[in-house]
Formats: C-alpha cells, structure tokens, sequence
C-alpha cells in the first residue's frame, strides 16, 4: 500500500486508477483468424430499448502496440459503454512479440530512450488483423449481438488503438499497392480517437512511448517508405466524421500529437472535432470512475445517434 504522506504524480495516480478495476469478461468471444490474437470479444447492452438499433462500438486498445498490453484492461471500460446503450466488440489484434520489461507498468513512459524488452507491433500482421477484423464485423456481430447495428457502427481507440481506429476509417485513401486498400471508404458513423497516436513524425520527435511508432513500422530501415502505409496523418481528409478526445496534461502521448492531426486535416479541407479536457492525462479516457470517461461516451453517442 502506498504511504498517503509520499508526493504522487498525478498521471500515477490516473494510471492506477484505470488498471484498477478487475476485468470484466465478454458475452461472446469470436475469431476472425486461426492466431490467438485474432479473436473479437463481444458486449451486449445492458437494459437495451427494443425500439431503437443498437449502435456499435469497435474498440481498439492501447499499449504502444507491445505484446503485454492487451484487449483485457480495457473491458471495464467496455462494460462502461454496454451501460449507456452500446454493444461493443472489443478487437485484439497481433503485437510485438520480445518479453514484457521486468519492471511491468502497463504503457511505457513517454520520452528516453527506446525500450529494449516489448518491440512495439509487427509489421505487417498487425495492420493485417485490424483489416481484417473491420472487414469480418458486420457479419460477426449479427450472430454474436444480433441487436447490434452494424450501420451504427463508431471506431474508437485509444492511444495506439486510436491511431489504429484513425488508420481504419482511412483504408480508401491508402496506396495502390496497399493490401489493406479498399475501393470505397467504410460504412461508419465516425471515429473517435482518444489520445491518439495520429501523426508519427510529431511522435517520435516527442519520444512518444519510446520510439513505439519507428519500431511498428520496422525500425530505421522501414520508418520512413511505410508511413505512407501507416501514419494517419498522411491519409487526409478521410470522408469520415472524426472527433479527437486529448488531454491536457497527457504525458504519455502529449496534446501536440493531436492538435498535429488536426491542423493537417484542416489544411485537407476536413474537420475534425478536438475536445482537450482540462487537468486530466492519458488513462481517465479510459477509466469508468472518471468524468473524463462520460465525455467519452458523449462523443461517441453523437456520432452513433
């Protein structure tokens, strides 16, 4: 137990509020693919209203793309939005693959040097899975929550989830030879995108969560020639209502990553929405017991509905 006289940063603080609530286990788990990790958990709404489509949620979790952080710390904050009227599939997805550091913690730290244990992502597979999973969804869910409305469907991620969630609703605007290439841009009802990862140049030059964005598109020798395949800030305007949700004192993945995102869609001739919320870090978004987390679910329900 912590002494209550010690001095706590406050983003400690936040952090071990979010990852202190136990896991909360799926309705129904589905797989879109014969690996572990490409398994979709499904949540169906709590009092649902007969008379009204379900919307969905598509939830994409954070963790800097590394292996030790997965789709469970992120349940609570699904059964969250299953109490305001949501279902939600909460996607996992293939991460990198080196052991967690002996130190655990659940998202490295922001800035220093790059992390030597968990490699964040891989390339391709884990493009390959989001892909993969967003083109399975519509079919997956009308067996595993045939309430769901899949035309009601809203994308929301966070941190590295978000720029996943970004990079999802932008799959119409990637290269010719991309595989993850669509010829029309995805039936959605919007993208939210908590604390995103959105602009990879301004991450790294931050020294967002240790050089996790160099390391998922491959290192030095694939960083540059991929981020036209992978950085969101480079597949504008999208077509597809956006809304980012920061906050201010996030020091994880500062504001200026955002705000990046955003002036660049502008200058494509696209809004994006930028909610920044005062005196709140990186993980209340996520946290059920914090008011941050109801802005959320706002954002979300104005899109869906």
């Amino acid at each position: 137990m912590q002494d209550d006289a010690a001095p706590q940063d406050g983003s400690d603080a936040e952090e071990a509020s979010a990852f202190s609530h136990p896991a909360v286990d799926p309705d129904v788990t589905v797989a879109y693919g014969d690996h572990p990790d490409q398994v979709i958990d499904f949540y169906a709404p709590r009092d649902p209203d007969p008379a009204i489509p379900t919307p969905l949620v598509v939830l994409l979790h954070g963790g800097a793309w590394r292996a030790p952080y997965d789709r469970r710390h992120v349940t609570p904050f699904a059964d969250f939005l299953t109490r305001r009227g949501f279902a939600v599939a909460n996607v996992e997805y293939r991460r990198g693959e080196a052991p967690a550091p002996a130190s655990g913690g659940p998202i490295p730290a922001q800035g220093g040097p790059v992390n030597p244990g968990p490699v964040a992502g891989r390339w391709p597979d884990t493009f390959d899975d989001v892909a993969t999973a967003l083109d399975a969804l519509p079919t997956l869910v009308r067996e595993a929550v045939p309430g769901a409305d899949p035309r009601r469907m809203v994308v929301v991620g966070h941190s590295a989830g978000g720029h996943l969630a970004l990079w999802a609703a932008a799959r119409h605007l990637l290269p010719a030879d991309a595989p993850w290439r669509t010829e029309r841009s995805p039936q959605l009802r919007g993208v939210v995108a908590l604390a995103p990862i959105a602009d990879f140049e301004v991450a790294e030059k931050l020294g967002v969560c240790g050089g996790a964005a160099r390391q998922l598109l491959g290192g030095e020798a694939g960083f540059d020639e991929r981020l036209p395949y992978a950085d969101p800030v480079r597949l504008l305007p999208t077509g597809i209502a956006t809304t980012l949700v920061q906050g201010r004192n996030d020091v994880v993945v500062p504001q200026a990553v955002a705000e990046a995102y955003a002036d660049a869609a502008a200058k494509a001739g696209e809004v994006v929405g930028l909610t920044l919320l005062e005196d709140v870090g990186h993980f209340p978004l996520i946290d059920p017991a914090a008011d941050a987390c109801a802005v959320v679910a706002e954002e979300i329900a104005q899109l869906a509905w």
